[in-house]
């Protein structure tokens, strides 16, 4: 722990760094000095002089090199890809965002979830032609539900599809922390996990472990009658083999807000796809005000000695 006399140098390098700069500052956290930036490049003369950085990923993993005394850097999105490159530097502390996506990524989900269950659009189409659709419509109550994944956002969910009735089934490396998952798969049993759901939600991250996860075989286990919507990260599934699976009708439709490339590229035959919703990674926008919360809590800890929160594996990658 520094003195007062001696601060913590704290490099704020962000879209948002003066937003960020002021929140920080507004709690007027001891010991530190705030620098703030949007261009990786104006820091690369006095990159030295920082010991603490909150940035985002993409612009930091670019000046890594000039940090020579950075010992904790807080990323401000809980994907942390770009700074897991093998030939990026490990010798540091690397926190990420969590517990602030959860309700915002259920409202994206459900909000869907809902417009295909109540057709929803078509109801608008038949408004738009003056004609009296009464049309039957489905619930989501007693659907199953799959949840690819089960970290912190992937907890929210659960606890939303239990309040619309549905049952919940997750698949993850290890954890069962999750009390609203009624039952877990690990490992091989992914095909078992998969062959009765209505609903898949990929919430993984991208690591080296998930990276085309969702395949064809993985996609081909699923019931015709099923819905993928991600919200992880595009890397996560074989995009040939989701367009082949919707367009043989193998998979009745797809809601996605991530993809391998990202804007999708003019033309990728997602586009076009049958039965296939696709939003512009928007799902749960930053909100800076949470973000920078999750700097100050875990500042506090940082200059007591504490545990921080949300500490990365970098061999994991989350």
């Amino acid at each position: 722990m520094k003195s007062a006399v001696d601060p913590h140098h704290l490099l704020i390098l962000s879209q948002h760094s003066e937003i960020y700069k002021q929140l920080i500052w507004l709690e007027n956290l001891p010991d530190l000095s705030i620098s703030a930036f949007r261009d990786p490049l104006q820091v690369i003369e006095t990159g030295s002089k920082y010991d603490l950085v909150f940035a985002e990923p993409s612009l930091v993993c670019m000046i890594l090199s000039h940090l020579a005394n950075m010992k904790w850097l807080q990323s401000t999105w809980a994907g942390v890809e770009p700074l897991l490159k093998p030939s990026l530097r490990c010798d540091y502390i690397l926190t990420n965002i969590r517990n602030v996506y959860g309700p915002l990524m259920s409202e994206y989900v459900v909000g869907y979830l809902l417009m295909i269950e109540r057709q929803i659009l078509p109801r608008w189409q038949s408004q738009l032609q003056m004609e009296w659709d009464d049309r039957p419509y489905n619930t989501l109550r007693g659907k199953l539900f799959g949840l690819l994944g089960v970290g912190t956002i992937g907890a929210t969910l659960a606890a939303t599809a239990k309040h619309f009735g549905m049952r919940v089934y997750g698949y993850t490396r290890e954890s069962e922390a999750c009390s609203d998952v009624d039952r877990y798969f690990h490992g091989g049993n992914i095909a078992e996990f998969a062959a009765e759901l209505d609903f898949l939600v990929d919430c993984l991250p991208g690591t080296p472990a998930t990276r085309g996860m969702v395949d064809a075989p993985f996609l081909a286990q699923l019931p015709r009658r099923a819905w993928l919507v991600n919200i992880g990260r595009g890397s996560t599934i074989d995009e040939t083999a989701l367009v082949n699976a919707l367009s043989t009708g193998n998979l009745a439709g797809a809601v996605l807000d991530v993809f391998l490339e990202e804007p999708l590229p003019r033309g990728h035959p997602l586009w076009s796809t049958p039965n296939t919703f696709i939003t512009s990674h928007t799902a749960a926008r930053n909100n800076p005000a949470d973000i920078a919360q999750v700097f100050i809590d875990n500042y506090k800890r940082y200059i007591q000695g504490e545990p921080l929160l949300y500490k990365i594996d970098f061999k994991l990658g989350y």
